[in-house]
């Protein structure tokens, strides 16, 4: 069976969420981990066509109360009801049964498999118990039509690129029919034109009068897509209030972070030294021209692209993690010649990666050993590990950058994604580093939490450190930014000082003509 959310002409016959009776009702749901109240008896209901907005600062546990509504976790106390009924979710396949669907910020796809193979994972269509490859590639394509992507469906997944493995996950889960819907940050990895085209999608389930969780950190996705908002902070329920342009901005970033932030970016002046880093004509996969720019000490360089630009490419072939094919590069005056991302953090040049799920952690290790991981090599002695010390450094920088974690033994992947890249950033600020190559470093951050890296990275500048951030966010690279690049199709096309960098500009030079 599948969804027609594409259209609309059960529009007029859907409930109105002013007045419609509650579908999804949470009561009290209470989930202890080993040392952590992650929920501390949470309420919240969801009404039928209604998008319901949750926010708040990472570990405040938004990620634990989907993980409830899946059936991942299970509450020690409290009930969870649909359409009056009480349910009991003991697995995730019960909890698709009873028609909850869940679309998670890190993506839970199988890279070696096709688009077609992923997007039917569970339900694949047979003839007499023998796969019916015809009909999966029809149904695949369908799908890929109604999410409006233009995706081979027998291309592997690992070659996608982020933006669109997000809507293969999202066409994934709609494909199932659910009732109760949650998107969990589904708009981190998507480009302009799938956010639009992920929001019509949205809008079509309201009015089929589908219950709608959409967990967000930027604000402007409240006040354009949801009709009510919650906000929770430390596993607790805060307030649940009405969106729309009454809705007080700085009333909103208050009670998610318990404080006042007036300026979420704190854009810091400062003054700029000699070129440290010179990419002078570099080639290479993902790059269609040659790309030449320079960037001085205690500079902020920003990077802005639409998804597939070729901005995350750049950096891996400054890094010295994908080999460029010509160009060279200079830091601090001396050219250097990266064959690995060894060689480029030995030189003092470290890259935090757009996709840190697969590229920036390893995730059954613990916090500490993803903290370390680079920096060790300086306190290790005859190669022999000095255990004492990891824990001094992974201690303070739990303490420095407020990573919500038990302690520094705590397995990273048992983290939010927030808290997973400040361990990323932790790494690099333990490190002996230079440059600062920061793909997407606040994706799927809170408000909160964004301020405070903003304000480690001014710090980095203020001390002579250059800092490159790539960013989709253009309020990000305009806030933060001392000069932004624009790069289009593979090609730099624009390079803007602070005053020039305004948002028309900056969107006219990235679309494509």
């Amino acid at each position: 069976m599948t969804s027609s959310y594409t259209e609309s002409p059960t529009a007029e016959a859907a409930p109105s969420p002013a007045s419609g009776e509650p579908y999804l009702q949470l009561d009290g749901i209470t989930v202890r981990f080993p040392g952590v109240l992650a929920l501390d008896q949470v309420s919240l209901d969801v009404r039928r066509g209604e998008v319901h907005g949750l926010m708040g600062e990472n570990g405040a546990g938004k990620s634990t109360l989907l993980k409830v509504l899946s059936g991942v976790n299970q509450p020690a106390a409290g009930t969870l009801s649909l359409d009056g009924v009480e349910q009991h979710f003991g697995s995730t396949k019960a909890a698709i049964a009873a028609g909850v669907a869940i679309i998670y910020q890190e993506l839970h796809l199988v890279p070696e498999l096709t688009v077609a193979d992923n997007l039917m994972l569970g339900a694949m269509p047979n003839r007499f118990g023998v796969l019916d490859e015809k009909a999966l590639v029809a149904r695949a394509v369908r799908e890929l039509e109604r999410l409006g992507e233009k995706i081979d469906p027998l291309q592997q997944v690992k070659h996608l690129s982020i933006g669109q493995r997000q809507m293969i996950e999202i066409g994934k889960a709609l494909m199932r029919d659910a009732r109760v819907i949650a998107f969990d940050e589904p708009t981190s990895s998507l480009s302009s034109r799938e956010t639009t085209q992920l929001f019509r999608i949205i809008r079509g389930l309201k009015a089929e009068g589908r219950a709608i969780i959409y967990v967000t950190h930027r604000m402007d996705e409240v006040y354009e897509l949801c009709d009510r908002v919650t906000v929770f902070r430390d596993g607790r329920h805060i307030d649940t209030f009405e969106a729309g342009e009454g809705l007080d901005r700085d009333r909103l970033i208050s009670c998610m972070v318990g404080r006042s932030i007036a300026d979420v970016y704190g854009y810091r002046a400062r003054e700029l030294g000699g070129v440290q880093l010179d990419v002078n004509a570099v080639m290479g996969r993902g790059l269609r021209e040659p790309a030449s720019f320079t960037a001085r000490q205690g500079e902020i360089v920003g990077f802005f692209g639409l998804v597939g630009a070729g901005r995350s490419e750049l950096m891996k072939l400054i890094y010295g993690a994908v080999k460029p094919t010509s160009g060279e590069i200079t830091l601090k005056g001396k050219r250097v010649h990266f064959t690995t991302p060894r060689d480029a953090v030995r030189a003092g040049v470290a890259l935090c990666p757009e996709d840190r799920k697969q590229e920036g952690i390893v995730s059954i290790a613990s916090v500490s050993d993803n903290l370390n991981i680079s920096c060790r090599r300086h306190f290790s002695r005859f190669n022999v590990l000095d255990g004492r010390k990891e824990a001094q450094t992974a201690k303070a920088f739990i303490s420095k950058l407020a990573i919500k974690t038990r302690d520094g033994d705590t397995p990273i992947g048992t983290l939010s994604g927030g808290n997973q890249q400040k361990v990323i950033l932790s790494r690099w600020l333990a490190e002996e580093i230079d440059v600062f190559l920061m793909d997407e470093p606040t994706r799927g951050i809170d408000v909160g939490a964004r301020s405070e890296i903003y304000g480690l990275l001014y710090g980095l500048a203020e001390a002579g450190r250059t800092v490159i951030v790539v960013s989709s966010d253009l309020a990000e690279v305009i806030g933060v930014a001392d000069r932004v690049i624009v790069m289009k199709e593979g090609r730099i096309v624009g390079n803007l000082p602070k005053a020039q960098a305004t948002p028309d500009a900056l969107i006219k030079l990235a679309l494509p003509r």
